[in-house]
């Protein structure tokens, strides 16, 4: 079984017991936490719940394991015979998760019936 939910402006697609990393969540190293906005689950049997825009009563669990930042990046602006030159560096802060569980295999889309009449 396996979902894609949203999580800072991202789609992540998870399985249970898998390692993410997310953008930056306030929270403490163990805490646990719930994402509401599932977006599709797919099952074990080939089947997509698709949601719109979210699954009903959809929702991934995880546990934050680590709290870091990226490898340094460097930013270097320049402008030719101006003697203009500026470096930066930038270390994104990221939350590492371990994917505990997924609820809520939502229902298939309901289709409407067309009366006869």
């Amino acid at each position: 079984m396996y979902a894609v939910f949203a999580a800072g402006g991202k789609q992540h697609r998870v399985e249970v017991g898998s390692l993410i990393d997310v953008e930056k969540i306030e929270a403490s190293v163990g805490e646990e936490i719930t994402f509401p906005e599932v977006l599709a689950i797919g099952d074990d049997a080939g089947e997509i719940h698709v949601g719109q825009p979210h699954v009903p009563n959809g929702a991934v669990v995880g546990e934050i394991v680590e709290q870091g930042k990226e490898k340094k990046i460097v930013v270097f602006k320049s402008k030719r015979r101006k003697g203009y030159k500026r470096k930066l560096g930038h270390r994104q802060r990221f939350t590492r998760l371990k994917i505990t569980g997924i609820q809520g295999v939502g229902s298939p889309p309901d289709t409407e019936e067309e009366d006869g009449s």
